[in-house]
């Protein structure tokens, strides 16, 4: 039979609570459940009200993704990452080898001329005087240490002869009354100059 009056739900609320109370064992019996109440909804709230949290796309060819991280004071950031692609340096280009210079020829025959030009009494200094205006900066030191005496060569015999040419450097060949000079002469601000010889074989 319902219960329809305030007093009556009043008797049944005093029963309820006083029910754990009548006894040591009542009072065991309702705290076990109350545990069991309270683990069951730590377990199943949690997945009722929660959302599983969407799961990253993978960016796409044309973006760009940068990590960043914060750090406590003190302590050094670390250096932002990207995958941005790595631009490759364009490798050096290789020499072409050219049409010899005619200019290179020229200065080419001017030196071999001063450098077999060393009469009795030539000093080095007036040797190395007439070889100046066809020889580089960096190279003058270098034929300072020669001594003209010992130049084995008193004339050149032939045309000058192009070898490996390139349009800022060309091999010689130069042919003497000693041995054959192998002239390598480059391009300066100042024109073409003799930057090494040696001995052709």
């Amino acid at each position: 039979m319902p219960i329809r009056t305030n007093r009556g739900r009043a008797a049944v609320y005093r029963r309820l609570w006083g029910w754990p109370l009548r006894s040591p064992r009542h009072l065991m019996g309702t705290l076990i459940f109350l545990a069991i109440l309270v683990t069951a909804l730590g377990i199943v709230l949690p997945k009722v009200v929660g959302k599983p949290q969407a799961k990253a796309s993978p960016p796409g060819p044309g973006t760009t993704t940068t990590s960043m991280t914060t750090t406590a004071p003190g302590v050094a950031a670390p250096v932002a990452t990207s995958n941005l692609p790595t631009r490759l340096s364009t490798p050096l280009a290789t020499p072409t080898p050219t049409t010899p210079n005619a200019d290179a020829l020229r200065v080419a025959k001017q030196w071999a001329t001063a450098w077999v030009n060393h009469p009795d009494g030539m000093t080095s200094e007036q040797w190395l005087a007439q070889l100046k205006p066809f020889t580089t900066e960096e190279y003058l030191p270098v034929l300072a240490t020669v001594a003209p005496e010992n130049i084995p060569a008193k004339k050149v015999t032939g045309e000058p002869v192009a070898g490996t040419s390139y349009a800022k450097s060309v091999q010689v060949t130069i042919p003497t009354d000693g041995p054959k000079l192998a002239i390598t002469v480059v391009s300066t601000n100042a024109g073409w100059r003799v930057a090494d010889y040696d001995q052709a074989h």
